[in-house]
């Protein structure tokens, strides 16, 4: 894997790493100017800075800048007198450090029809997509892709251990049944996510909402479930669904985040 490539991997999974790229060189010197390397909390991931002790000093000076609050640094070294090699000549590093923002965590809870279209719109933005069922030959109809993991359970809401404070949520499961228990279980231990929106109809709602109460769930932390989830349009057809559904969800995610933009720092 080349050093693009693994960049635009760890953009993917929001990790921190540094770009380590050769500036500059005079005399003799064991890497080409030009040539890069990334690095992460692991050490050097890919990329080659010239091998041997002044690659081990550029790993430990990236690695050093990962908790800090420098991102960008230039050093000039001697590779006799900085570094303790026999090479008579100097080599200039540039350091950048990269801290992309977490990836966009969308949780889908069942593998049914609707979801295996929402999933396929989904793989193809930039976000981490979480499917979680009981069946086995439902999974296995999810589309592989490096945004797709799937999660076999026993009972649905085992799946809410996937669940973090910044996710996304759409519960899609086999039936109210199935759905009710997902719900319980996220806002007893959240309370609120940024998202949280179950399939079905206004009057499904309504019964949720009662059953909710019953299981201890605060009033406060029902108003904002989303049921029906999707934007009003399009018709019943699982793909005109999944489309807005992922139009819900995308103009749920800029809102925040135009509301993020706007609140002082």
């Amino acid at each position: 894997m080349d050093v693009w490539d693994t960049i635009e991997q760890l953009r993917q999974r929001g990790e921190r790493f540094v770009i380590v790229t050769i500036s500059a060189q005079r005399g003799s010197v064991p890497a080409e100017t030009g040539s890069k390397a990334v690095v992460t909390r692991d050490g050097l991931i890919t990329g080659n800075l010239g091998g041997g002790k002044v690659e081990v000093k550029a790993v430990a000076e990236a690695i050093g800048m990962l908790d800090g609050t420098e991102e960008c640094r230039l050093v000039t070294w001697n590779l006799q007198q900085d570094v303790e090699m026999t090479c008579g000549g100097e080599m200039t590093f540039l350091f950048e450090r990269v801290s992309p923002e977490p990836p966009w965590h969308v949780l889908v809870f069942g593998a049914g029809h609707v979801s295996q279209a929402l999933v396929r719109l989904l793989a193809t933005l930039r976000c981490k997509v979480d499917v979680v069922d009981t069946r086995d030959e439902w999974l296995s109809r999810i589309p592989a892709s490096e945004r797709v993991s799937t999660h076999k359970v026993e009972r649905f809401e085992h799946g809410v251990d996937l669940v973090t404070r910044e996710s996304f949520v759409v519960s899609i499961t086999m039936g109210h049944s199935t759905d009710r228990p997902v719900l319980s279980s996220i806002l007893k231990r959240f309370g609120y996510l940024p998202y949280l929106g179950v399939i079905g109809s206004a009057s499904k709602r309504a019964v949720l909402i009662r059953e909710l109460k019953e299981d201890g769930i605060a009033p406060e932390s029902l108003d904002p479930l989303i049921c029906p989830i999707g934007l009003p349009f399009g018709g019943n057809d699982p793909a005109e669904i999944a489309v807005s559904v992922a139009a819900q969800l995308l103009q749920t995610r800029d809102a925040l985040k135009a509301a993020a933009d706007r609140s002082p720092a």
